[in-house]
């Protein structure tokens, strides 16, 4: 080999040597940087003219485990929805109370009891009718308060469900600009894992709402499906739409048209956790707002529904007229089984009890309809509101255990269905949160390893002080040369 020939080779490896080194530096500097992918070096032998004239730098690579990151991602997915449920039934929960809970709906049904039986023993006392009306003014407030949390829930839930439209629209947009700019890095001859990194770290963000699979293209291009076959990206970014219901009460529900569903480039889709878009958060809030939130409004109105008709048979309170209203009201009206939807946020007691309201106290000791007070000591009353409490009956409306049930055990079977379920959906989400984080470590294991960069460093301090060596003994030969 010639001197020159041996001079391209050094020089080329000291090239090559010094944009390892860069790479090495890279690795080092982001080896805590959230989506950075480690880069490597791929070299191969440079031919001239049939004979080898060096190494030459083919391009930089990312070190990515593609199956972990994409089971990582659908794992993001099942934990974000796994969050919301478990959350949702955790809200509800704390709406109703726990039995141990002073403040729960269980202790005020049991202090109304109470106060019940203490008002029978002196019929006579306006304090002790007094304690029955506010325990049974806070029993109504308190399914007013949690009728309030199901629809706040909903209303959180379909502003979320916009922002995440929102997100996941403008997410696909940037992701198919930076397919375009990658594209014009590879045809300048630029290195565009940088590009690669932030498309990733998008797509990851976008993983959390809906699952998604990749397929790589040509030139390092990027497509998107969902898991349930919905496209994303291909070529063209998909356009979601959702138009977001400024209130939602609990009337309202996607089956009649009142809140919207969720459009893939104008055709209307399955708005469900099941749909082409479901798994992720995305399919959960519509899951939590269309089902969820309305089967517990369900359940609290049919609660509701049965604390009024317990105590609104005319049975119980011979001065009630037909139709009258009893303890418990609609909003101050008699209940109308066919405007159940809501009940628990309108339930209150009846006026003619209620001295803020016009009306006396002696009523709940006389009755209702009465005109005039009647003989304070007679308890009757009162001992029949106490046995129309514990009385069992079976619920007209709700899905709860089968026969009857007093009061206490309708709540009690309430409270176990919520209960039970926030227990599975905490289950479900430490599952997915352990699989998350298994998968997590996984990926770690794949990133920036300074232990490994800094011996791959010796040794490109090596190559490269040998091709800085070769360099130097030709310079020598070409003096000695030179002299001659």
């Amino acid at each position: 080999m010639s001197i020159s020939g041996s001079l391209i080779n050094a020089l080329s490896g000291l090239t090559a040597t010094s944009r390892l080194a860069d790479i090495v530096a890279s690795n080092t500097a982001n080896a805590m940087t959230e989506g950075y992918a480690r880069r490597e070096v791929q070299l191969a032998s440079r031919a001239l003219s049939g004979e080898g004239a060096g190494v030459r730098v083919v391009g930089v690579t990312r070190d990515v485990n593609e199956i972990v990151q994409r089971d990582l991602r659908l794992a993001n997915s099942a934990a974000a929805g796994a969050d919301l449920r478990a959350d949702f039934y955790t809200r509800i929960e704390t709406a109703l109370g726990l039995p141990t809970d002073d403040h729960s709906l269980s202790a005020k049904l049991a202090q109304f009891e109470g106060t019940l039986i203490e008002a029978a023993s002196r019929p006579d006392s306006e304090t002790r009718l007094n304690a029955v009306l506010s325990s049974a003014r806070a029993i109504s407030e308190h399914l007013n308060a949690a009728s309030k949390t199901v629809e706040s829930i909903r209303n959180e839930a379909d502003q979320k469900i916009a922002a995440q439209v929102s997100t996941l629209n403008t997410s696909l947009i940037q992701i198919d600009e930076l397919n375009a700019q990658i594209l014009a890095h590879e045809a300048a001859g630029r290195d565009p894992t940088a590009l690669m990194d932030q498309r990733d770290l998008l797509i990851d963000s976008v993983s959390e709402i809906v699952p998604v699979r990749t397929v790589m293209r040509e030139n390092n291009q990027v497509a998107l499906y969902t898991s349930g076959g919905a496209i994303l990206l291909e070529g063209t970014p998909a356009e979601i739409g959702f138009d977001p219901t400024g209130f939602i009460s609990a009337d309202m529900s996607l089956a009649s048209g009142t809140l919207s569903g969720l459009t893939l480039n104008g055709r209307p889709i399955s708005a469900s956790d099941t749909g082409i878009l479901g798994g992720g958060s995305l399919g959960t809030l519509f899951d939590i707002r269309d089902t969820l939130a309305p089967q517990a409004q369900t359940q609290l109105d049919a609660f509701a529904r049965d604390l009024i008709e317990r105590f609104s048979d005319p049975t119980l309170d011979p001065t009630l007229a037909p139709g009258a209203v009893g303890l418990f009201t609609d909003n101050g009206l008699t209940l109308d089984p066919a405007n159940e939807l809501g009940l628990a946020q309108r339930i209150a007691i009846s006026a003619a009890a209620d001295p803020a309201q016009g009306g006396a106290l002696w009523r709940l000791r006389d009755g209702l309809g009465a005109t005039s007070s009647g003989d304070p000591g007679d308890a009757t009353l009162l001992h029949s509101l106490v046995s129309a409490l514990n009385t069992s009956r079976a619920p007209a409306s709700g899905t709860f255990s089968d026969g009857p049930n007093s009061s206490g055990d309708l709540l009690a079977d309430l409270l176990s269905q919520v209960s039970g379920s926030r227990i599975s959906a905490e289950d479900q989400q430490t599952y997915r949160g352990s699989q998350q984080i298994a998968l997590k470590e996984l990926s770690f294991a794949d990133g920036v390893d300074t232990d490994q960069e800094m011996q791959m460093l010796l040794q490109i301090e090596q190559a490269y002080a040998a091709n800085a060596r070769v360099i130097q003994t030709l310079d020598v030969l070409i003096n000695q040369i030179l002299e001659l």
